[in-house]
């Protein structure tokens, strides 16, 4: 048993050395990371600063006027147009000047003060349908503050139904909060998929898995000595873009850090896995390269970070259920912002822990059959 851990052990540090012996090879495990956090985290948003707007106020009252005044002072909206035509609107939009046109009727403040519905439209460009959705919203906020204040300031029937909306969690709706919780999982698969499957690769391109097969090492060793450097690599990778998360974009941590890394080290396990399946079947690191950016992109796009699973047709959501990735986001983005510990996160716990098991089973009998 000694001697087993000890060419494990002897097997991992020479792995260890072979992907950090080079500075070239240090800054690209770690530096990408952490790059790849910061753009996502400024570029991968929902949120909008920025509303450039044109507007037809056909009433020209005070009331007109104060309802624009909200949205010129939401440091969100900036009137670029007032065109005197429809025409001209159109053609606003038509051109990208502006993302939102609104449009206030010549009776506006008289419908006002009889309390009567007075309209607002708004139309949006939805070529980009998530911004678009998202700018309408806020008007609809602006609106909706408006005609409250109206009321309450003129002695008009309020509203009789109004609704308080109270967000847990995520109390101003930041997509950074939920992007960032899941790029640690997801950068951290992709580092650990492409260092495992390229491993024994590399060891072919050089010529030195000959040499490596009249060792005294089992197979079983050697699966394990081509793990263990991914899997600390990964944990690496995982703090540093936890830690870019936390104290860069403050995005909160409510949850445990021992339960964070006991989710992490399963999903590692997994991906491990599947990695040294890859590498058995491959012959070449370009081959294992592009293995890896190939099973890549049908995980992210599975794993509910950018899309809701639930909105997906109902034969992708099962497909989810075999995706390591689905279960690592969750994961994540619960301890992040929900802090439950992990006698909450058992349903998304234990499906990893069988995959690992199941494919490292899978890369263990591919290596024997190799070796034989």
């Amino acid at each position: 048993m000694l001697a087993s851990l000890l060419r494990i052990l002897a097997l991992t540090r020479k792995e260890l050395l072979a992907v950090l012996k080079e500075k070239r090879s240090r800054v690209s495990l770690f530096a990408p990371p952490i790059v790849q956090c910061l753009l996502f985290g400024y570029a991968a948003t929902y949120d909008i600063s920025y509303v450039p707007y044109a507007v037809i106020d056909r009433d020209h009252s005070a009331a007109s006027r104060e309802f624009l005044a909200r949205l010129d002072g939401s440091g969100v909206f900036e009137r670029i147009a007032e065109p005197a035509r429809i025409d001209d609107l159109k053609t606003a939009i038509d051109t990208r000047k502006v993302l939102v046109a609104i449009i206030i009727d010549g009776d506006f403040e008289r419908r006002l003060s009889l309390g009567e519905p007075a309209a607002v439209q708004v139309i949006a460009d939805s070529r980009n349908s998530n911004t678009a959705g998202t700018a309408s919203r806020y008007v609809n906020e602006i609106v909706a503050g408006f005609g409250e204040t109206w009321a309450a300031g003129h002695g008009a029937r309020p509203r009789p139904v109004r609704s308080e909306v109270h967000a847990w969690y995520n109390p101003n709706f930041e997509s950074r909060w939920q992007f960032i919780p899941g790029m640690i999982a997801t950068l951290t698969m992709l580092q650990t998929l492409l260092l495992t499957s390229m491993s024994v690769a590399r060891e072919r391109e050089q010529g030195t898995f000959d040499q490596l097969l009249v060792t005294p090492f089992r197979p079983l060793e050697i699966m394990a000595g081509k793990a263990i450097p991914p899997i600390l690599i990964g944990i690496v990778q995982a703090t540093l873009v936890m830690l870019v998360g936390r104290f860069w974009f403050n995005v909160p941590f409510s949850g445990s850090v021992m339960t964070l890394y006991t989710g992490l080290g399963l999903f590692l396990l997994a991906s491990i896995g599947i990695g040294l399946l890859v590498s058995s079947l491959v012959s070449t690191m370009q081959q294992a390269m592009l293995f890896t950016f190939v099973l890549l992109m049908p995980f992210v796009l599975l794993s509910g970070l950018t899309t809701p699973i639930a909105n997906m047709p109902y034969a992708l959501q099962q497909l989810t259920f075999g995706n390591p990735l689905r279960y690592a986001v969750e994961i994540v983005q619960r301890i992040f912002l929900e802090g439950v510990g992990l006698d909450r996160l058992l349903p998304d716990l234990w499906p990893l822990a069988v995959m690992g098991v199941l494919s490292l089973a899978a890369a263990s009998w591919l290596f024997r059959h190799r070796f034989e």
